[in-house]
């Protein structure tokens, strides 16, 4: 009941306190003289938990339901159970944004020949640069169409290249691909897991891949499930980010974009698949256990200096400075 009459006073600005008494099967003398007495302990709790719910929730881009805000105040080490959690969000009406299915940019060339699919729908892997799966999304803006090409690596659900420009051509693949080759230095036993798309048909695509011996696979014609995982992350971006913005110009949503991917999916948001940790957090779990230590990396903040602030231009002098305190160069540390 404590909850029920702390809804009616935070709402009785809103709603008259009898209708909501009623359909909170409470009554109202109950309320009132709830009002005027000291609150609990367990209330104060309650009170300061809600807070605490309330910064991550917010932290999350309101994306997180309550399994996931449970998991991160467990991690930031605050006293609670998931069960009360989620009845402090539902009273609070916190809830999770909802994912919506992407539409599908495929636009074959038959004249391209294609690779068998040797994935399979197996969408499991035991390290990192195994399995990579990749796809184009597009996302509008008042100036027109700004389309994104991403590299997701299965085993820790990290974006691992990306690239972006108002043209669907093979160019913005390769970039993602250079990226993410340059970032990650897979092996040949790398499984590259696309679409059919002619981004990846293309001869000059095509001739990196096998330049560094990674394996080819493709989708079947209409099947986009045999890439659901990519779908997955699309959806996600969409529903979490894009759906909720409007952007006036292609640069605007190209910032945005990379503050979502760089700063909040690949190192904070929690992740149902990795038991709920980042992709950042799984990695490096992977590699403490293993025994292996990541190599030091200012080329995380070079390669997004060079293919973000030299090679596409997309950022301004202030927007440098945010990036820059979001991600500080290793040597100046």
């Amino acid at each position: 009941k404590q909850m029920r009459f702390q809804f009616i006073k935070d709402h009785r600005d809103e709603f008259s306190v009898v209708r909501m008494c009623k359909e909170l099967e409470v009554s109202p003398s109950g309320y009132y003289v709830w009002r005027h007495r000291p609150p609990s302990a367990r209330e104060m709790a309650n009170q300061e938990l809600v807070k605490k719910i309330e910064a991550v929730y917010n932290d999350s881009y309101k994306t997180y339901g309550s399994p996931r805000v449970y998991r991160e105040l467990k991690a930031q080490g605050v006293a609670c159970s998931e069960n009360r959690v989620a009845r402090l969000m539902r009273l609070r009406g916190l809830r999770a944004k909802q994912v919506r299915r992407y539409k599908s940019t495929t636009k074959r060339n038959k004249k391209h020949p294609v690779a068998p699919n040797l994935l399979k729908r197996d969408f499991a892997a035991d390290r990192p640069n195994h399995k990579w799966l990749t796809d184009i999304t597009y996302i509008p803006t008042q100036e027109g169409w700004l389309y994104l090409a991403a590299i997701l690596d299965l085993f820790p659900r990290r974006i691992v290249g990306w690239a972006m420009s108002e043209r669907m051509t093979s160019d913005l693949t390769l970039a993602a691909l250079k990226m993410a080759i340059g970032q990650r230095q897979p092996g040949e036993d790398l499984i590259h897991h696309s679409d059919q798309g002619s981004q990846y048909t293309d001869g000059t695509y095509q001739a990196l891949l096998n330049k560094h011996g990674f394996q080819i696979s493709m989708n079947g014609v209409g099947t986009w499930y045999d890439n659901a995982p990519m779908e997955s992350f699309f959806g996600t971006l969409k529903s979490e980010l894009v759906h909720h913005r409007v952007y006036r110009t292609r640069d605007e949503a190209r910032t945005d974009l990379f503050f979502y991917i760089e700063a909040f999916y690949n190192l904070r948001r929690r992740h149902s698949s990795l038991d709920y940790l980042s992709p950042e957090a799984y990695e490096q779990l992977y590699h403490k256990q293993h025994q292996l230590r990541l190599t030091p990396c200012p080329q995380n903040w070079c390669c997004c200096r060079i293919h973000i602030f030299a090679k596409w231009g997309i950022l301004g002098e202030k927007e440098v400075d945010d990036v820059s305190q979001a991600f500080p160069d290793p040597a100046n540390s």
